[in-house]
């Protein structure tokens, strides 16, 4: 028991629902499988369900909390632990190589239960960081998991599978009710496992284009990619490629929109 943290009232504008069932936090921690001499960065700790395992297994725990009134918490009930360091701020602003400036033989391991708000655009930070992470393990709304691992010709698959899966291979690993949080969400969740691509599945000679080409298709994914990719490339030029112009956004794999960036950036 944490009595300082127990007494938090969970806050909307931070998005928090606090993990409280103890059969769900013992399975994300086996998930996790934290060991002695990882370096784990642990996004949102909360009221600290998961960094009480965390720092149990041996494992630096490092972790980054944006509520101040929280952070203090924290500090107040897990000060004991000289494994665990506690960072006050926004993870979308925070540099995660100032956490590797003494520990230059590790690759950083990252959990969360994470806010729907801020789901994807910490995604793509994180992807832009790839190269010292060496997994993710993260909490989100079962819907965003899903999309995550989602296949071309699927409603669920966008610009986020592509790009989720040019960096990581990926599996949800567990359902979680509302039921486990307080207050409950409206939402289902799920914890979705990351692990980087030692080497991509495709080569892609530009990573900006990347994101530019699915954000016009998926912008206009009711269009056909001709005409939702017009300012870019021609259907001529498309079926040159050997990709129909009439496929939709969703049709297409990750090696055929890389095949349209490598065509572009010669």
């Amino acid at each position: 028991m944490n009595k300082h943290l127990d007494s938090h009232i969970a806050r909307k504008r931070f998005g928090q629902n606090f993990l409280t069932d103890p059969n769900i936090i013992t399975a994300i921690i086996d998930c996790i499988n934290p060991l002695s001499g990882d370096h784990i960065v642990e996004i949102g700790p909360g009221q600290a369900a998961l960094t009480q395992g965390l720092i149990a297994s041996g494992a630096r725990v490092d972790a980054i909390e944006l509520d101040r009134d929280l952070a203090e918490l924290l500090r107040i009930d897990l000060a004991k632990y000289k494994n665990f360091n506690l960072y006050e701020g926004d993870i979308l602003k925070f540099d995660l190589y100032t956490l590797l400036l003494n520990d230059k033989t590790h690759k950083l391991r990252l959990v969360g239960n994470l806010p729907y708000n801020i789901s994807t655009p910490l995604l793509l930070k994180l992807f832009d960081n790839i190269a010292i992470i060496s997994d993710m393990h993260f909490m989100l709304q079962k819907e965003v998991a899903e999309r995550l691992v989602a296949t071309p010709d699927n409603k669920q698959y966008g610009r986020l599978s592509i790009l989720a899966q040019y960096y990581c291979e990926m599996q949800i690993v567990l359902d979680v009710p509302p039921t486990a949080f307080n207050p409950a969400p409206k939402v289902e969740s799920s914890v979705i496992q990351l692990i980087p691509h030692a080497k991509p599945p495709v080569e892609v000679k530009d990573l900006e284009l990347l994101q530019q080409i699915t954000a016009a298709a998926f912008n206009q994914r009711r269009k056909t990619i001709s005409n939702s990719l017009k300012e870019l490339i021609t259907a001529a030029e498309l079926q040159q490629l050997q990709i129909d112009p009439k496929l939709r956004a969703e049709n297409l794999t990750l090696a055929q929109y890389a095949i349209i960036v490598n065509y572009l950036n010669r």
